[in-house]
């Protein structure tokens, strides 16, 4: 059984229209639309305005755009997308199958760097755009209206954004025409600064002046949504994102270019000698200034809401592929792709709170700003050359994108590097701690199924049957439901088994083992029926898409009125008085927990790693709540976890 509405989805993801247009607006852009807020004060610092540097971080600004975002994102890496889904998890999910197992290292360091720079997104857009308010009150502390935006953002999230999402692509066409017009009125004094242009003043810039590597840093900024824009494919389609984004990378330009003349026409001057030590409000006409400062902030809580949206988005995928702890997700409105993490919500805010703390000013973390996320484009990079070895692109065509890529990227790696010491060593610390925490649930489950001891379900199918029509024992449940991670039908855990028959004898008319499958296509949702034996013991396979909540208590309740509706299967009630009624028989779901046994000998790496593991389960959510069951039906059985037990050959029986 599968869903039509995947292939409806998806084609109306392509569709381009006038509202998908706008919606993209409000919900791809609004990290790199924002970046004019920061970019070329980062460029210019603290000193005198210099018209070489400029004119050369002009032309950096340009071609790092058309290079890095148009072509490599908008252009070659849209064309990877896994169902209308896109990100570095799905971009992974469609090169794992080739034979280079360790892609998944890429894809965990890319999805953790991506969450780490994206915790400094929210304060580096909201504190930019609340400085504006210094030009009335030179003085005013901007940290507590800062925090303040925040929590009221992350707080709001529990309810859904619906309500206020309609206003979000309108909000973004304002806010980028605004950043045309205020450029075009700074341009139209001096069109000349369209020279920078010529890639000339990039090199003359990097390979002649002094400083020019370390301002490369500063202009990666102008780049940095660019992977989130890959990220939220799924949210609009990829034919959306490329037509609005001629529009945004026009304004864009118009923006950058227009701070660039009005720093040139004040050469020699500091940013600290004018009321707005930020060119963006600095070219602003003082009438206009308020306005600017509402629709920036405006755009900057926009921003925020879309990197908060695709960090929820991200960690649901890391869940469903097992790269992370099971956590409660809640669907708080009707929009597709919509969820709520409330224990990420609430750890993003703490962290966001911290970074402000901490920098105080967007100037200071600028400084921390785009280590970690040059990391993410360079494992996207690494998954972009098999994918399109994978799709057979020309070899040599493989060979030139991905060396230019790579110059490109390590040199923004190396430019970034300089900013460890002022910062970026806590977007580097959160990113490891995410990694390990990855790698850790990967590495315990690879642990787990080595050592998982299976039976042939076949050797047991006579017991079970022989139990169900055992009249001595008194009835456990009428239909008795094992969840199994046994990947063949012909398979089953002996603990299930040691359950059913052991550890107390279960009697039940039919026996039910339901086994979930996540697969490579984010929407799929089939299931397939194995009846192992007649009316007694009965296999459903779930087959759920990585995006698919694995709400297993409905789904099942659907499996199992289409095997009545079909005569495949006789749910009432063998009890005679029920069954004269036709009153159907109660489900009883076992799920079988695991920890970790003191009766271990396992090497010492395997050993951290399990002990890790058990210690983040122990937070997580358990796991008949990931699977969506009902705890009123719901028995947890526990079983010490054993490895590999250690020998006892030194003792020995006496009799005295």
């Amino acid at each position: 059984m599968s869903s039509p509405q995947n292939g409806h989805h998806h084609g109306h993801l392509n569709k381009i229209t006038l509202g998908g247009l706008i919606v993209t607006l409000g919900i791809i852009y609004g990290d790199i639309g924002t970046s004019p807020l920061y970019v070329m004060s980062a460029i210019v610092g603290q000193g005198a305005i210099n018209a070489d540097i400029v004119r050369g971080g002009l032309s950096c600004i340009f071609w790092t755009i058309t290079l890095q975002t148009t072509i490599k994102y908008v252009i070659l890496t849209l064309q990877a997308d896994n169902k209308g889904e896109g990100g570095i998890f799905s971009l992974f999910t469609l090169v794992k199958r080739t034979k280079y197992k360790w892609l998944i290292v890429a894809a965990i360091i890319g999805g953790c760097a991506l969450l780490a720079d994206g915790i400094i997104t929210p304060p580096i857009s909201v504190a930019a755009a609340v400085e504006g308010l210094r030009f009335f009150h030179e003085g005013i502390n901007t940290v507590p209206i800062v925090i303040g935006i925040l929590f009221a953002l992350f707080f709001i999230q529990q309810f859904g954004t619906s309500f206020i999402g309609k206003f979000f692509g309108p909000m973004m066409v304002a806010w980028f025409l605004m950043l045309g017009i205020l450029g075009v009125m700074q341009l139209s004094s001096d069109w000349s600064i369209f020279s920078s242009l010529n890639p000339y003043y990039a090199y003359a810039l990097l390979k002649l002046h002094p400083s020019g590597f370390l301002i490369l840093g500063s202009v990666f900024l102008c780049t940095t949504g660019a992977e989130a824009l890959y990220s939220d494919l799924g949210h609009c389609g990829k034919k959306n994102i490329r037509i609005s984004w001629i529009f945004v990378k026009a304004m864009l330009i118009l923006n950058y270019f227009g701070q660039g003349a009005w720093l040139i026409a004040h050469e020699g001057q500091t940013l600290m000698s004018f009321k707005s030590t930020n060119p963006f409000y600095a070219m602003m006409p003082e009438s206009f200034l308020p306005y600017g400062i509402v629709i920036a902030t405006m755009a900057a809580v926009i921003a925020s809401q879309a990197l908060i949206s695709g960090s929820f988005s991200l960690i649901n995928e890391a869940m469903r592929l097992n790269l992370w702890p099971k956590a409660r997700v809640k669907y708080p409105s009707e929009l597709k792709g919509q969820l709520y993490i409330p224990s990420l919500n609430w750890l993003l805010l703490l962290g966001c709170i911290g970074v402000v703390l901490y920098f105080r000013e967007s100037s200071n973390m600028e400084g921390a700003y785009g280590l970690a996320i040059v990391l993410c484009m360079l494992m996207t990079t690494t998954l972009l050359n098999f994918y399109m070895h994978m799709k057979r692109y020309n070899r040599f065509l493989i060979y030139f994108i991905i060396t230019m890529y790579l110059i490109i990227e390590v040199s923004f790696l190396a430019a970034n590097l300089s900013k460890f010491a002022n910062g970026g060593w806590i977007t580097l610390l959160i990113a490891l701690c995410l990694i390990t925490i990855m790698a850790v649930w990967f590495l315990a489950k690879k642990i787990r199924h080595r050592y998982v001891d299976m039976v042939k379900i076949d050797d047991y199918k006579q017991m079970l049957a022989d139990l169900s029509n055992d009249n001595t024992i008194q009835k456990y449940a009428t239909h008795l439901v094992y969840m199994t991670s046994a990947n063949s039908p012909e398979e089953i855990e002996s603990k299930v088994i040691y359950s059913i028959l052991q550890k107390r004898p279960k009697k039940a008319d039919i026996y039910w083992f339901v086994h979930v499958d996540v697969v490579d296509e984010p929407y799929r949702m089939e299931y397939k029926v194995t009846h192992i034996a007649a009316d007694d013991i009965i296999r459903v396979d779930f087959r759920l898409g990585f995006r698919v909540a694995p709400r297993i208590n409905f789904m099942f309740r659907k499996v199992v009125e289409d095997l009545v509706n079909n005569k495949e299967v006789d749910i009432t009630s063998r009890y005679e008085s029920l069954n004269r009624n036709n009153i159907s028989g109660d489900f009883k779901f076992v799920v079988i927990e695991k920890y970790l046994s003191f009766d271990n000998d396992l090497p010492f790496f395997d050993k951290l790693v399990m002990k890790i593991y058990f210690f983040l389960k122990h937070y997580s959510l358990s796991e008949a709540k990931a699977f969506g069951l009902d705890s009123s039906s719901v028995k947890v059985e526990k079983f010490p976890l054993l490895f590999k037990t250690p020998a006892l050959t030194n003792l020995k029986r006496v009799d005295s």
